[in-house]
């Protein structure tokens, strides 16, 4: 009996054609890089060209037509539905769901950063040039070593619920009970369950906060230091008038930079609560109408204009951090 090979090729023919595309395009940066700016004038323009090209290329496919496209779904009910205009982005404001999820999300916006930035702040004047500092921030900074699911579950086993005529497993509603009070439902108690979360996102990004600013402090100039000194300042003078004014720009890039990452908050949610109990916020809300309720005729229309107002939101905090950056450059 003879083999057959018709079905194995059938079957790795992905494979190659993967693989022939990747040395095409390995062989033509080479080509463009190396041998072509031989050939004639132009070496820089054509290195340049060979460097951006394939980056420009990738964020074309890779970002503006993802973007195009989301945005041109937002105005339609489904990808295969019917132009339906702005109505998606009018259920965003009127919906009560929505509302109480873009409420969650504000709360997280501003709590958040400030919190684990003014955490990471007292962190960082706390342990610097203190006995033992490098433990106390590699303590501080483990929990940015945990995935966004591996914390959130440490703290559900914090907030751990059983009745009170059972041995309770989580730490606090233990503590609740060694004072006589009844134990409590954390996470599905509405609102006081997205503070809950926001704690947990506060233990992880206090870490972040806390190495960025430690750096920054040590690199404060020792002559403005001691000048300080010399001249009768107190700590609390210190700290206001010398380290927080120099400081400043780190403090500002920590702040935006958490602010990103909690305007896309999506593990927390959905791992504590599924977006159940009132809870859900705006990157969870998008996952779930464009990928759990795909099957509703509107669903991926709504997750797309959930995804565009993500995305303005974003935007300006993303704007003004360059504008930032852009300024340090120039003093510089």
């Amino acid at each position: 009996m003879e083999y057959d090979f018709s079905e194995d090729i059938a079957k790795i023919w992905p494979a190659l054609l993967f693989i022939g595309a990747f040395i095409a395009v390995v062989g033509g940066l080479l080509f463009v890089l190396d041998i072509l700016p031989r050939w004639g004038k132009g070496k820089e323009r054509l290195q340049m060209l060979g460097f951006l090209g394939p980056a420009l290329v990738l964020l074309g496919v890779g970002l503006l037509y993802p973007l195009v496209r989301t945005v041109t779904l937002s105005f339609y009910n489904n990808s295969r539905g019917s132009f339906v205009g702005l109505d998606n982005y009018s259920w965003i404001v009127t919906n009560d769901d929505t509302l109480i999820m873009l409420r969650n999300t504000l709360f997280w916006v501003v709590c958040v950063p400030l919190l684990a930035t003014a955490f990471g702040l007292i962190y960082a004047v706390l342990v610097d040039k203190a006995r033992g500092e490098g433990i106390a921030k590699s303590l501080i900074f483990m929990p940015m070593a945990i995935s966004l699911v591996g914390a959130t579950i440490i703290w559900k086993f914090i907030y751990a619920f059983r009745e009170a005529d059972q041995e309770q497993i989580g730490l606090l509603n233990q503590i609740l009970v060694w004072f006589g009070m009844e134990p409590q439902q954390f996470l599905t108690s509405s609102p006081s369950n997205t503070f809950y979360m926001i704690v947990m996102m506060i233990w992880i990004q206090a870490g972040f906060a806390m190495v960025i600013l430690s750096a920054a402090i040590k690199a404060i100039p020792a002559e403005i230091v001691e000048a300080a000194k010399l001249d009768g300042a107190n700590p609390w003078q210190m700290f206001w008038k010398v380290t927080m004014p120099s400081i400043r720009p780190a403090v500002v890039v920590v702040t935006i930079t958490i602010t990103i990452a909690t305007l896309k908050v999506f593990d927390i949610v959905r791992t504590s609560t599924n977006g159940n109990f009132k809870s859900s916020v705006l990157a969870f809300e998008m996952y779930n109408q464009a990928f759990r309720l795909s099957d509703d005729p509107s669903g991926e229309g709504r997750g797309a204009a959930l995804a565009v107002v993500l995305f303005l939101l974003v935007v300006p905090v993303v704007a003004y951090q360059v504008r930032q950056l852009r300024k340090r450059a120039e003093i510089r």
